[in-house]
């Protein structure tokens, strides 16, 4: 005999739909206490597809439906099965599924699938070869074009949520994996340069998410300073202008900076309070200020040899270029939070304690 819980999911696929909207309703709502993901996990794999059929539903049916994945989602083991049952490509679809109105409920529901290595390498589409990749690609630029579409519609409020300022988060839990840092890294693409545009934002969500991308990011320093670098002109602004302080700079630091940190240090700004947006900045100065890198140059040589240069402290170099162990230091003189100090701290240490400059060395590499 069916138990009650057994006949409430076996509703929500009922013909009727006030029966179905009643059922999908009362599970979205056990789902909000303990009790009750215990009780309906023992019956994932008949609830989980069941919830997930909905979400093609009309939205009085839809929303709750998605709620409740939600919910569920935050129990890895309930994430797992459905990774397994191929819901990353079932929120994508739904996701960019014209007149979509659970927007910002799928891109919850991804943050958390994502934030397993199963879940990280289903939305990369790894083994796909013709496909991977696009759904991160179709996100980044869902994730730039919603900021624009706000900031150019004034009636929009802060009390309105942009559905896609989620798509930080993601993005963070896919470059915790060395595949996905190389996908946003990769210079053909192009993605890491337009997510960094997006730290202007005024969304706290957004900014953290960026910041905690480029910080993970930066742990692919050591094989990728280059492509890193190519990107320098938004990439600076990004890490240095947080951890700035609150002076405003005159000439004689200006001068020795990139017009677009010098323009933006020359006037009063509005100062970034979160520490951890401030430590992340700092950890990625950290990991690039590590680096030296290996740099093609001089002239064919006979046998197809080209010449290398072995640029030492290539990463210290790059951030004297922009004076930013200058900026670190009047952004240390203003720091009040101990965990942001240390993280200044080991930089300086790196900065004075590191081996002296040298003229580059050269080999050759067929």
């Amino acid at each position: 005999m069916a138990t009650e819980l057994e006949e409430l999911i076996g509703f929500l696929s009922a013909p009727s739909p006030p029966v179905k909207k009643a059922a999908v309703d009362i599970v979205r709502d056990l789902t909000g206490s303990e009790d009750g993901l215990h009780s309906l996990s023992n019956y994932a794999n008949t609830v989980l597809p069941s919830l997930s059929r909905l979400l093609s539903d009309d939205k009085e049916v839809s929303e709750p439906a998605a709620e409740a994945l939600v919910n569920l989602s935050q129990n890895a083991g309930l994430a797992a099965k459905m990774v397994e049952m191929g819901l990353i490509k079932i929120a994508m679809d739904m996701l960019y599924k014209l007149g979509s109105s659970i927007t910002q409920l799928l891109v919850m529901l991804l943050v958390n699938l994502t934030q397993l290595d199963d879940g990280i390498s289903s939305l990369l589409q790894i083994g796909d070869d013709k496909m991977q990749g696009l759904y991160v690609m179709k996100l980044v630029r869902s994730f730039c074009r919603s900021s624009e579409t706000s900031a150019s519609h004034s009636f929009v409020t802060p009390l309105q949520d942009d559905p896609f300022d989620h798509v930080g988060s993601i993005l963070v839990n896919i470059s915790k994996k060395e595949e996905g840092r190389k996908m946003l890294l990769d210079p053909k693409r192009g993605l890491l340069k337009q997510i960094i545009r997006q730290f202007d934002s005024s969304s706290l969500l957004r900014k953290k998410g960026v910041s905690g991308t480029i910080r993970n990011c930066c742990f692919e320093a050591e094989n990728q300073l280059q492509n890193l670098l190519l990107i320098s002109e938004f990439l600076w602004p990004a890490l240095l202008l947080p951890v700035a302080g609150n002076k405003i700079y005159g000439e004689q630091d200006t001068s020795k900076m990139p017009l677009e940190l010098g323009s933006a240090l020359s006037i009063d700004r509005e100062p970034v309070k979160d520490p951890e947006i401030r430590v992340q900045a700092l950890e990625a100065i950290y990991l690039i200020a590590l680096q030296q890198c290996t740099i093609a140059g001089g002239a064919i040589k006979p046998g197809n040899d080209r010449l290398y240069y072995l640029e030492k402290e290539a990463g210290r170099r790059a951030l004297w270029s922009v004076n930013g162990p200058r900026i670190l230091q009047v952004g240390y003189e203003d720091e009040e939070d101990p965990k942001v100090m240390e993280a200044y701290e080991q930089i300086g240490s790196l900065l004075v304690h590191g081996s002296e400059s040298e003229e580059p060395s050269t080999t050759t590499s067929k």
